[in-house]
Parts: structure tokens; C-alpha cells; sequence
């Protein structure tokens, strides 16, 4: 769906949205009822679902947040058939329903949302299980590093050094904007990454596997960083989100 980086003259990595982006910009901006904007969040979501091209994720939905996905469609899971498995260098591998993650203790976070290709959503609320707990609870093997992510649509994919994972802002999503998250924006579970850009915040979260060592995701093969930290990599200077 998305071509390899261009670079911009002063050496950012952008796809082939950010050059076209600007012509969608002012298609749905003009919507601001919140009735409206829950209509047009919904029919973008829908079309972007069985859009190829990606072009759909050009315009903005009335959330701020702009749509994103690498496969040409992505299967729905409803509350039944959705597992998370977690594996690899551990002691306990298990998997979770949703239903087994929702009893879990919830954590809250409000940050802001930034994109590597420029749009922000400020004050954003995510709430779910941290990723740490879940870790702990799989039993972590000495001579694990890192921890992979893959994800149902079958191609997203990202890594955390295990020190990232293990940090208080990472969260295994269950919530975003006070609403259980939907299929459109990576739900029912997806993984969020506060202090990272939002590549790292990876949608239709359905493994974590437990590493020996960093492997690069769907986005950093195609050139962006693997440490992506809002406002210190991928050559931007935005202001911290965690």
C-alpha cells in the first residue's frame, strides 16, 4: 500500500500520503458536528478496509487521526474469536481473550498523538493493560532482548528493546477517546507506544513473541527509525507526547 520513503530536502523520510496529503486536507476538515464526524469517521474506516491503493487514508476523519493500514483488508474479530497470544524466550506462553484482558487492572493514559508525517491529535486517551504486567506475567527468559509484535491483517508488524517494553506508558490498548477500540483504528486490541511515533503503536495486535534481539517492523523496512522516539528521530524536531 505504501511505497518506499522519498526523502524531503532536509533528509525526513515521507511516503507517497505526505506528498499527496494536502489534497484531501480540507474534504472532511469542514465537518465538525459530532454526529457528522462519528458518520464520516465510520464511512472512511469502511472504504479504507477494502482500499488497495491506501488513498483513503489521505483525509482526516473528524478525530484528527487519519487512516492507516498496510494489507489490502483486514479481517474483523469480534469479542468471541479474539485471542493474543504470548510467546518466545518465556516460561508461561499463553493466549488471552478479550474478555481476559478486560479483567485485567486497567492504566489510563492522556498524551498527545504524533505522526511521523506530521498530523498530531493532542490529549488523546488510551486506556488498557501495560505490557510489562502481561510480560511478567509470561515469566521473561534471561537471555531475552527485545519483543515482537504481529498483527491479524497478516503484514503489520513492530519490535521494542524489552528496557521499551517495560516502560510505564506502553500499553496493550483496549480503549482510545474513552470508547473500546474499533476495528477501524486497530481494535479490538492494538498496541500503544506514548513516547513513539504512532508507526510503533502497532493496529490488530494478535502476537507478542519474546526476542534475543530487535527485528524491524513493516515501517522500518521501509525506512523509518527503529527507536522512534516523538521529536528525536526520523529526523523531526516535534514536541515530546510522554
Amino acid at each position: 500500500m505504501n511505497p518506499k520513503p522519498s526523502e524531503e530536502p532536509d533528509g525526513r523520510p515521507i511516503g507517497r500520503r505526505v506528498f499527496l496529503g494536502t489534497l484531501g486536507l480540507g474534504a472532511l476538515g469542514v465537518i465538525t458536528a459530532p454526529t457528522l464526524q462519528r458518520g464520516a469517521e465510520g464511512l472512511l474506516g469502511a472504504v479504507s478496509g477494502k482500499d488497495p491503493t491506501g488513498l483513503t487514508g489521505l483525509l482526516p476523519n473528524g478525530g484528527g487521526f487519519r487512516y492507516y493500514s498496510v494489507a489490502a483488508s483486514v479481517p474483523h474479530k469480534s469479542a468471541a474469536d479474539y485471542r493474543l497470544t504470548i510467546d518466545g524466550l518465556v516460561d508461561r506462553p499463553r493466549g488471552y481473550t478479550l474478555a481476559d484482558l478486560r479483567a485485567l487492572p486497567p492504566t489510563r493514559l492522556v498524551r498527545d498523538v504524533q505522526c511521523v508525517t506530521g498530523w498530531r491529535v493532542p490529549g488523546t486517551p488510551f486506556q488498557g493493560v501495560r505490557l510489562s504486567r502481561l510480560l511478567d506475567a509470561a515469566g521473561v527468559r534471561s537471555s531475552a532482548r527485545a519483543v515482537r509484535f504481529t498483527c491479524f491483517d497478516g503484514t503489520y508488524s513492530e519490535s521494542l528493546t524489552l528496557d521499551q517494553a517495560r516502560r510505564p506508558d506502553i500499553l496493550v490498548a483496549l480503549r482510545m477517546q474513552d470508547q473500546d477500540i474499533g476495528h477501524d483504528h486497530g481494535g479490538p486490541v492494538r498496541l500503544y507506544v506514548a513516547p513513539m511515533y504512532f508507526y510503533k503503536s502497532a493496529k490488530w495486535l494478535s502476537g507478542i513473541t519474546v526476542t534475543d534481539r530487535v527485528k524491524p517492523g513493516y515501517w522500518e523496512d521501509l525506512g523509518y527509525d527503529v527507536d522512534a522516539w516523538v521529536g528525536r528521530s526520523n529526523g523531526r524536531t516535534d514536541e515530546p507526547t510522554s
